[in-house]
């Protein structure tokens, strides 16, 4: 289901198969000629995405950087396809994960080894088609104008080394990728560079934010958050992020 959440800000729903397909974010308007998107999803999903923002009604051409909550496979592995429908958009990622894109470290995208092989073998992925030049690399605490109003970067680690979420105050709108999810949900911490103690701090510093909607990357979102949600989560999850 696509919609509009708030103005400038949209929803396309990933399509989940052998392997989750992140949703995706749009940040600005119909007709504007300067629009965000924020993930790409799942190999494959490039008619899905652009058609969607078609339907929308977004001119694809107009879509001038997509930022990354982080690098994983089910948020970057359209990227590659999808810019090149998309008029090469620029690449924002935080600096945590740039670097290793640009040298070609995939261990930032698959996580683990067994997981690329099977990916590799199930998509017919070759080695480096994940290597990209970033043209922003996100620092915490960035101040980022887009569709309209202002969004706040926070570097949460503890998902990935360098996972982030975009906050937009006025609205009490938070993007925060795999760190929080609805149904007092975490994302996994097993793979390369997550880090159980890092996501708790991560979850306590959104538990310092006033949320009134969740828009994570997979799963349902949430409006009218519950006050203290993200601190109830926290607490939920602290024995296991030691």
């Amino acid at each position: 289901m696509d919609m509009q959440v708030e103005e400038g800000v949209y929803f396309i729903q990933g399509q989940d198969e052998f392997i989750p397909d992140s949703h995706v974010y749009v940040l600005g308007e119909p007709g504007s000629d300067d629009v965000t998107l924020i993930d790409a999803g799942l190999m494959g999903k490039t008619g899905y995405k652009v058609g969607r923002l078609e339907a929308l009604g977004f001119d694809p051409k107009a879509i001038k950087r997509i930022i990354m909550t982080h690098c994983h496979l089910d948020h970057i592995g359209c990227l590659p396809e999808l810019r090149e429908a998309l008029d090469s958009p620029e690449l924002w990622v935080h600096e945590s994960e740039a670097q290793a894109l640009e040298e070609g470290d995939e261990r930032v995208v698959y996580g683990m080894d067994m997981f690329k092989g099977m990916c590799q073998a199930q998509y017919g992925l070759k080695d480096g088609v994940f290597t990209f030049q970033v043209q922003r690399k996100l620092k915490d605490g960035d101040e980022l104008f887009l569709g309209g109003t202002t969004w706040q970067v926070l570097h949460i680690p503890g998902h990935s080394p360098g996972s982030i979420a975009l906050y937009e105050a006025q609205r009490k709108i938070l993007i925060p990728g795999d760190t929080l999810y609805a149904d007092y949900a975490i994302g996994r911490f097993d793979l390369f560079g997550a880090s159980g103690p890092q996501l708790k701090d991560s979850l306590m510093r959104l538990a310092s934010l006033e949320i009134e909607i969740l828009l994570p990357g997979h799963n349902r979102i949430m409006k009218g958050v519950p006050q203290g949600y993200a601190a109830q989560v926290a607490k939920q999850w602290a024995p296991y992020l030691r």
